[in-house]
């Protein structure tokens, strides 16, 4: 057992060692160069008998465990879309696990319920959302995608379902694009109705929704006995951060009068500048609506926020009283445990309130429009080049491109695999890829909190240096 004083001593080396972490993460190699199963063999079969000093476990953290970590924080860290943290949200964090709080109602802590509800009011404002959307914070858009569709369930059936339980007839239809997160069909299969009614839309030549075939493949539904009952419309898709055309989308869903949800899970955050508003017109015909702080907004995983137009209706969808439950709080309050899956909550609303506080709007603002410039710069600098190739609109912080040099169309393919391979070995870069239009492609995601216009211009080069090489000794 660790004592109080020993408490204090330990917690400051802890935070010494945080520091020196942060300050020096660019020194390890991005990509974990372990190898399956390294980590475990060091791992014993058997938890200890008695307790073991914190000096030991600190020692085997730092022996065993940090080998086998991926340093997300890492200024050269390109791959996926970030998780970002940053030092007020790190602090934030410090100060909730101490708290060890459980918000799943307002009784149950006050000040996190109603610290909740004003920072998600403030998100709203500083995303352009309308006045009538009201926020709530989730753990992953996985889960607050989840909880749209469950709701839009519900409407469809008028509530049956959650009254009877699926009958196997109900026959009912999702719709989002070729391109949509997989968190769609994954909620197809929680929430009953199969994969298989997940309907995938074709995209346009910028990889977006066609709005014209969603129409056609609706009423063709209709006519064969199906229940459309939702659409989902990304803003950012996560091979290539499409846009879907959300005005189109949302005429489509009220003449069928179908729960129309936007996955804005990355891209959403690129909305605290007023020149990308432009991704939410039509929003007045939206539902539901959802994007993670925890990805590009600087707020350490995990942090969802998601909005929604008709709170009665979401409760309505979650609400369960048991006795235990009860209580009998003066004055009007929300008790999120009913807006969304877990009855248990996390105090998450401190580190947005401290992350929305230490940048102001302002800095927030500077630092998304800075990551887009230098994307659009390298965008610039990929188009430019002889031996590579831009794969898709770069609108935001991503570049998708591929080397191709002169030679077999055939083997590219093969050829950029294996360039990604070399990169990622020599934990100076970490990238991932994707599949555009069938063929491969790199993605290099410009967003980390403490990556530079030095860094994206010594990864570019880094990528070249690395291509030649591979050309020299093929």
């Amino acid at each position: 057992m660790v004592s109080p004083p020993e408490f204090r001593k330990i917690a400051h080396e802890f935070v010494d060692w945080m520091a020196d972490y942060l300050e020096q993460v660019e020194q390890y190699p991005v990509k974990s160069p372990v190898t399956p199963g390294a980590i475990l063999r060091q791992l014993p079969e058997h938890p200890p008998s008695a307790g073991e000093p914190m000096e030991t476990l600190f020692a085997d953290f730092q022996r065993i465990i940090m080998p086998g970590i991926t340093h997300w924080q890492s200024p050269n860290f390109f791959a996926y879309f970030n998780a970002n943290s940053s030092y007020p949200s790190l602090l934030a964090e410090m100060l909730t696990a101490t708290l060890g709080t459980q918000c799943m109602i307002w009784e149950t802590s006050p000040a996190a319920a109603e610290l909740e509800e004003r920072v998600m009011d403030w998100l709203g404002q500083m995303l352009g959302l309308p006045a009538g959307f009201v926020g709530v914070i989730h753990d992953t858009a996985s889960t607050a995608t989840l909880c749209a569709l469950l709701t839009a369930r519900e409407v469809a059936t008028q509530f049956a379902v959650n009254r009877e339980g699926l009958t196997g007839g109900e026959k009912l239809r999702v719709y989002c694009s070729e391109e949509t997160h997989s968190s769609i069909e994954k909620a197809g299969k929680i929430m009953g109705i199969g994969k298989e009614n997940v309907v995938k839309i074709a995209t346009d030549p910028s990889l977006a929704m066609y709005a014209a075939r969603l129409r056609a493949a609706i009423a063709q539904d209709g006519e064969d006995g199906f229940i459309p009952m939702a659409v989902v419309a990304t803003l950012g898709t996560t091979s290539t951060t499409a846009v879907d055309p959300l005005p189109e989308i949302a005429d489509v869903c009220g003449t069928h009068k179908l729960w129309l949800h936007v996955d804005a899970a990355h891209a959403g955050t690129a909305l605290l500048l007023p020149e990308f508003r432009w991704m939410i017109e039509g929003i007045s015909g939206v539902d539901s609506f959802v994007f993670n702080p925890h990805k590009w907004m600087f707020t350490n995983f995990d942090c969802t926020a998601y909005f929604v137009k008709n709170v009665e209706l979401l409760v309505r969808t979650f609400e369960i009283l048991p006795e235990y439950l009860k209580t009998n709080p003066l004055g009007d309050v929300k008790n999120y445990r009913d807006w969304g899956i877990p009855l248990g909550r996390r105090f998450r609303a401190l580190k947005l309130w401290f992350v929305i506080r230490s940048f102001g709007v302002r800095g927030l603002q500077e630092k998304v429009r800075s990551h887009i410039s230098w994307a659009q710069a390298l965008s610039k600098e990929i188009i430019a080049h002889d031996a590579f190739e831009l794969m898709a609109p770069a609108p935001f912080n991503l570049v998708c491109f591929r080397y191709r040099p002169a030679g077999d169309e055939n083997t590219l393919d093969d050829l950029n695999q294996r360039l990604l391979t070399n990169l990622n070995k020599s934990g100076k870069v970490y990238l991932t890829h994707t599949r555009i239009r069938g063929c491969y492609a790199l993605r290099m995601c410009i967003g980390q909190t403490s990556t530079t216009p030095e860094h994206v211009k010594k990864a570019w080069n880094f990528i070249q240096a690395t291509a030649a090489e591979m050309e020299l000794t093929s």
